[in-house]
C-alpha cells in the first residue's frame, strides 16, 4: 500500500488514503489520546466509504471531536445533527472513563441508538454510569425510571453481528487490560474487507494471557489475502515505562513484539499494513519519544500512522 496525502483546498482538511484502488472504509477520529486532555480522548467514527452513517468506536470525546471534524471538513453539518442522525451506535471496548465520558456527557442531546459491547462492559455502564446515583438512566435496563434512549446490545465473542442502520458488521474479541481487567477488539467488516480496532490492551507476556495471540491467529489470514485494511492499536507509554507501571498498556517495544507474532500468523505478509497508533498519553515529550521509538523499531515494514483529531482517514 502507498500512503497518499491530499490537501483539500476548500476545507484545508488532510485526508489520508491508505489503499491502492477502491476505498472501503472512512474513519474520522473524534479523539486520539490516552488521557490528560479531556477534549481529545479515544473515539473513532467508522463508516463505509461514501456513506454518511457511522458507528463510534469508543466514545471518550464526542462533541469536541465533532466540532474539530466539521471545522476540518471531514464532516458536514452541525454537531447536534451529526450526533443525532449520523452516529448510529456505539461500540465500547471497555468502560474506563477515557473511553465512555463523551457518550455519557452527550446523552441528554443524543437520539435513541444501540450501545454494543461485551457483557462485562455493558454491565458497568448500566450499573455505574447510567444509574440515578451518578447520572440519569438513559438506558433500557437498570435503575428505574428507565428513559429507554439507549439499547444495550450485548455481543458474543467471535460472533458476527450486523450494525444497525449501516452496512457494517462486527466481531468482538476479548482482550486483557491490566489483569484481571478486560477490554475488547472489534473486527469491522464491509464487503469482505476489514478494519481491526483494539481498545486498551497489554502485551500477552505482561498480562500472562493468550488473548492477543488468539486474535492474531484470527486475523492473520486476512492480512495474507490483503483483506485487512488497517489495525488501530494503542501505545500508551514509551519504552522507559517500568513494566509494573504499564497498567495494561503497550510500549513501542511490546507492540513490535506483538506485531512480529502477527507477522508470523500472516505467513510474513505484514509489511506495508497500516498500523494506526492510538491512545498515546500526552505528557511532556512522551508522544515524540513514542513516535521515534516506533520508527526505529519498525523492522517489519508496517506503515505507522499517527491519527489527528478531526482529520479524515480512508482505507
Amino acid at each position: 500500500m502507498i500512503l497518499k496525502t491530499y490537501i483539500l483546498s476548500l476545507s484545508f482538511c488532510l485526508c489520508f488514503v491508505f489503499a491502492i484502488g477502491q476505498t472501503t472504509f472512512q474513519v474520522v477520529p473524534l479523539g486520539v489520546k490516552g488521557g490528560s486532555d479531556e477534549s481529545n480522548l479515544s473515539a473513532y467514527l467508522v463508516g463505509a466509504a461514501g456513506a454518511n452513517t457511522y458507528v463510534c468506536l469508543d466514545a471518550g470525546t464526542v462533541h469536541a471531536g465533532l466540532e474539530k471534524a466539521v471545522a476540518a471538513g471531514a464532516l458536514k453539518g452541525n454537531v447536534t445533527t451529526l450526533l443525532k442522525e449520523n452516529i448510529k451506535g456505539y461500540l465500547i471496548s471497555h468502560p474506563h472513563l477515557d473511553h465512555v465520558a463523551g457518550l455519557i456527557i452527550n446523552s441528554p442531546d443524543d437520539s435513541p441508538k444501540p450501545i454494543y459491547g461485551l457483557p462485562f462492559c455493558l454491565d458497568v455502564i448500566k450499573e455505574k454510569y447510567f444509574s440515578w446515583k451518578s447520572w440519569a438512566n438513559f438506558g433500557n435496563e437498570g435503575e428505574k425510571p428507565m428513559l429507554n434512549k439507549y439499547r444495550y446490545t450485548p455481543l458474543v465473542s467471535g460472533q458476527v453481528v450486523a450494525l444497525e442502520q449501516t452496512t457494517l458488521r462486527v466481531q468482538a474479541f476479548e482482550l486483557s487490560h491490566s489483569s484481571p481487567g478486560q477490554s475488547t477488539a472489534f473486527l469491522i467488516e464491509q464487503n469482505g474487507d476489514y478494519l481491526l480496532y483494539l481498545g486498551d490492551t497489554g502485551a500477552d507476556e505482561v498480562e500472562l494471557s493468550n488473548k492477543l495471540a488468539a486474535l492474531w491467529q484470527q486475523v492473520g489470514g486476512l492480512i495474507k489475502t490483503k483483506k485487512l485494511k488497517a489495525i488501530f492499536i494503542e501505545v500508551s507509554f514509551s519504552n522507559e515505562q517500568p513494566t509494573k507501571s504499564l497498567f495494561g498498556h503497550l510500549t513501542p517495544a511490546l507492540l513490535m513484539k506483538e506485531l512480529a507474532s502477527l507477522d508470523k500468523a500472516s505467513s510474513n505478509t505484514i509489511a506495508g499494513l497500516p498500523v494506526v497508533i492510538t491512545h498515546m498519553k500526552p505528557l511532556d515529550d512522551r508522544e515524540e519519544k513514542i513516535k521515534a521509538q516506533l520508527n526505529s523499531l519498525n523492522t517489519l515494514g508496517v506503515r505507522l500512522v499517527f491519527p489527528v483529531q478531526g482529520e479524515l482517514m480512508k482505507f
